[in-house]
């Protein structure tokens, strides 16, 4: 039975790509590069984030990329409270609490940053917790996910992880539990059918379609 769901924040509960990609494209234009498109952006996005930010042509000899985090930050965070969150996001939260299942916010963010986004967007009280990392440069998420596990005695069967990248199916297979990714964040419909998870067309599937998703193999 799923007791809890996971939700990526990034690219799933918040729509921040457009964002993100204006301040990709800042840092190249001051670096001389040439700027990517949407369709290019969601076809090299990745994590670790260092690694994007090389597939996209940032120069690590021109800034470092610890200097460029902080400006990415310094920007990102006032002009993300500006974003809307996916439709249905609150409806499918209050849905799965009406069936008894917790929903977590997971995400790569710095913790503060998080939680100031969240109580910006007024979910704060909405998600039963918010885990973020302890710094601003976007690492992994499993071993925040693998402690919550622990701490809380949380089987396999008893969750599921909801995200838009294939970072998001790696944090799930680490701990050998189902993912479903939607395909209007951060990576294309093409990244993601690469990786093993199910693809749904609309976070709110997870309400339209309950009985299937949440069905017990």
């Amino acid at each position: 039975m799923i007791k809890y769901v996971f939700f990526d924040f990034n690219g799933t509960i918040i729509d921040d790509v457009d964002l993100c990609l204006d301040l990709l494209n800042d840092i190249l234009r001051e670096q001389h590069k040439k700027e990517v498109s949407l369709e290019e952006y969601k076809n090299i996005f990745t994590f670790p984030i260092r690694r994007y930010y090389e597939l996209a042509g940032v120069d690590f000899n021109i800034e470092s990329y610890e200097s460029l985090a902080i400006k990415f930050i310094e920007k990102y965070q006032p002009a993300s409270y500006n974003c809307n969150l996916y439709p249905g996001i609150r409806d499918v939260v209050e849905f799965l609490h009406s069936k008894g299942i917790k929903c977590v916010i997971l995400s790569a963010s710095e913790i503060n940053n998080l939680k100031d986004q969240c109580e910006k967007f007024k979910i704060d009280t909405l998600f039963d917790d918010i885990l973020g990392i302890s710094n601003i440069h976007a690492a992994s998420k499993v071993g925040i996910a693998k402690d919550y596990f622990k701490l809380h005695d949380i089987k396999p069967n008893e969750a599921i992880f909801i995200g838009d990248t294939l970072h998001d199916e790696e944090v799930a297979t680490s701990l050998n539990v189902k993912s479903f990714l939607v395909p209007n964040g951060h990576q294309s419909y093409e990244v993601l059918t690469s990786g093993k998870s199910q693809i749904l067309s609309d976070i709110r599937c997870l309400k339209d379609d309950y009985e299937n998703i949440f069905k017990i193999d």
